[in-house]
């Protein structure tokens, strides 16, 4: 008779004999950034905030030192920055370019990534631009998301990260960062950017709901695998450094297809819908949180993922460390 249950039978068997981990190393905190003094809660986000530049820098000094190293930063634009062509996004000295620059001249080691998208400056809340008839320019778009990469890189990110899902973006992209000898300046391509159900506290904590339509012309139809895989392998052809597959946890089966197929690091984003729904679960007492967020993101390294973008990066972590107390 087979007994595999041998395997199971005590914790140190069972740690021994795990097949995946969950680390801080493995873990990227988004940050939500804002102009002013002090922070906000974000009430569709539990435990999220979004936080003045010192408080940023603050905050980032306070994950790393629990081991978290790699911080994504997300701007949240007032309403009378934003215009049509989110010209606020190619200002010199924005909101976004002060808070790389004071992140990396006071927690010097952290991973810097910076989200590169149109729709946190525009007052349509879309990812590009548009013409009269509201479709988007996607080569217009692509040139201005290059310049924007290429402040990023000045103001000293390490990483840029384009969620905008256009044509070709990748390529231009790395073409302007090493036109402007930013060579060392990674891409982390949102490869696969579903048009998602999932998304609505983010839009909220950013203030970048949509003001008409939809955004299925550009993000992926979440009936396909198949075309996901033809958007990572382009973006991996025209120079990114890293593949990430939006919302993860409908997407296991993405992450896992895409993982077979390139030679990047693959990486998941665990949305701001997928943290909220247990989070507020876990208000109610439904369910035990912190055990189901870890779950939650094992099983995304279980698909594949090398790293993954979490809200949950730090709750996480704190359960993984008492559990092994």
């Amino acid at each position: 008779m087979e007994r595999p249950r041998r395997n199971r039978s005590s914790s140190a068997i069972r740690a021994l004999l795990a097949e995946s981990d969950l680390l801080p190393r493995h873990l990227i905190a988004p940050l939500f950034v804002k102009e002013g003094e002090g922070h906000e809660p974000i009430t569709s986000l539990p435990g999220i905030s979004r936080f003045s530049i010192d408080l940023a820098v603050e905050e980032a000094r306070r994950l790393f030192q629990k081991g978290i190293q790699a911080v994504d930063l997300f701007p949240v634009i007032p309403l009378e920055k934003k215009d049509p062509q989110g010209s606020e996004a190619l200002r010199k000295g924005n909101l976004l370019l002060r808070t790389v620059d004071a992140i990396r001249n006071r927690v010097p080691d952290m991973c810097v990534m910076v989200d590169v998208a149109l729709d946190p400056y525009t007052s349509h809340g879309h990812d590009g631009l548009l013409d009269a008839h509201h479709r988007i320019l996607n080569d217009a778009t692509v040139e201005r998301l290059a310049e924007m990469s290429v402040l990023a890189a000045e103001a000293g990110a390490h990483v840029v990260a384009p969620s905008d899902m256009m044509d070709g973006r990748v390529k231009e992209i790395r073409k302007a960062l090493d036109q402007s000898n930013f060579t060392d300046v990674s891409i982390l391509s949102y490869a696969a950017k579903y048009a998602s159900a999932f998304y609505g506290p983010f839009r909220d904590a950013l203030g970048s709901q949509l003001q008409f339509g939809d955004k299925k012309s550009y993000q992926l139809d979440p009936a396909n695998r198949r075309e996901a895989l033809r958007e990572s392998l382009l973006d991996q052809a025209e120079g990114a450094d890293m593949l990430l597959i939006k919302p993860a946890l409908p997407y296991l089966d993405v992450i896992a297809e895409v993982k077979k197929h390139t030679v990047l690091p693959v990486g998941a984003y665990h949305v701001s819908g997928e943290y909220a729904m247990v989070m507020a679960a876990a208000q109610n007492g439904w369910i035990d949180g912190p055990k189901a967020l870890y779950e939650s993101l094992i099983s995304i390294r279980r698909a594949g993922a090398d790293f993954i973008v979490t809200y949950a990066a730090e709750q996480v972590m704190d359960y993984v460390l008492k559990s092994h107390d």
